[in-house]
């Protein structure tokens, strides 16, 4: 999902998406099923259907996914600015669950940046793929606002840390880096500071927080997605940096040399993040019964934004580096991240 205007013109090839798609289901960190279930458990749905909003869904990777990994009846809201995305997203996701159930779909065509506690308040989970790094702090302030108000969990899967590995290594691999992650910073957007800033940012919201190490691991079998990258990748670094520019075009072409003879291994950090509202109470009515309980939802993948690359890690914009999982800290009264 992006943060201009719906009539703007789409941005993100549906062949680029297709193309990260199996990458992306790899590196997501399953990690993180079994506290979402656990907390799904937990909250009553008075309908038994799950409700999911994903934001910025693209073609629908995340609902292709994650609704077989979901247990019971489900419905998917698909969030995009791009028309022709959202009916390929619709047309492609799962309509029975591993376990039998029935999934619906319906979509939205919005601006994340007009996310609200009322547009959340019949989610069950709002998800996201590769959408934090090409979000402003505001607006992801007010994405954990609105999941906090909703008492919505939100998984948001696939953002890049700034972190990557090439092997064999060149000396060149840390300048062409260093550019791409400042690119990423252009017009306020967070890039590679985005999920360690959204862990804090829904902390403050006194959300529990994981988050969990998802980095793409790419070898001679991934060559055209690696090629594909590395020509955003230090396209980006020069358009950043032009002073690289020469040097940058002789390091492409061997790097896509080795790429072409199964010679190139890369890996792209990213991090996944599972933000868990605090726990409320059942409201109590004057003979002490309780008389309702409160509902969760969880965040949507894939979205799509102003001006995007092919390296970017979205709908074609992501960027996260490694965390490997364990307690990193507490900050926010009632949150915290592990």
């Amino acid at each position: 999902m992006n943060t201009t205007d719906a009539t703007d013109a789409p941005r993100y090839a549906p062949e680029w998406l297709e193309l990260r798609e199996g990458a992306d289901a790899t590196a997501r960190a399953t990690a993180l099923l079994d506290p979402l279930h656990q907390w799904l458990a937990g909250q009553k749905r008075g309908a038994g259907v799950l409700v999911v909003r994903d934001l910025g869904c693209g073609t629908g990777s995340m609902g292709r996914w994650l609704a077989p990994r979901l247990p019971g009846p489900q419905h998917w809201i698909l969030h995009d600015r791009d028309p022709e995305l959202l009916d390929l997203a619709a047309a492609q996701t799962p309509r029975t669950t591993a376990d039998g159930n029935r999934v619906t779909v319906t979509t939205e065509r919005g601006d994340v940046a007009h996310l609200t506690t009322d547009l959340l308040a019949s989610a069950s989970l709002v998800t996201a793929s590769a959408l934090l790094d090409v979000l402003t702090r505001d607006e992801v302030e007010a994405l954990a606002r609105a999941c906090a108000g909703a008492g919505c969990p939100a998984l948001l899967a696939l953002s890049v840390v700034g972190h990557v590995e090439l092997t064999p290594a060149e000396p060149l691999d840390a300048q062409i880096a260093d550019a791409f992650n400042e690119h990423q910073r252009r017009e306020g957007l967070l890039g590679p500071d985005a999920v360690t800033f959204a862990a804090e940012a829904f902390v403050r919201q006194g959300a529990t927080v994981r988050m969990h190490a998802s980095p793409w691991r790419l070898g001679a079998d991934e060559s055209l997605l690696t090629a594909q990258w590395l020509r955003g990748w230090v396209g980006a670094a020069c358009e950043e940096r032009p002073s690289l520019a020469p040097r940058a075009q002789a390091y492409l072409r061997r790097r896509l040399a080795a790429c072409a003879a199964g010679e190139l291994q890369v890996v792209v950090h990213h991090s996944d993040l599972l933000a868990l509202p605090r726990p409320r109470p059942c409201p109590v009515d004057e003979a002490g019964s309780v008389s309702g309980v409160w509902r969760g939802a969880s965040q949507g993948g894939g979205g799509s934004r102003r001006g995007a690359s092919a390296t970017d890690d979205n709908a074609a914009r992501c960027r996260a580096s490694a965390r490997e999982p364990g307690k990193i800290g507490r900050t926010g009264p009632g949150g915290g991240i592990s």
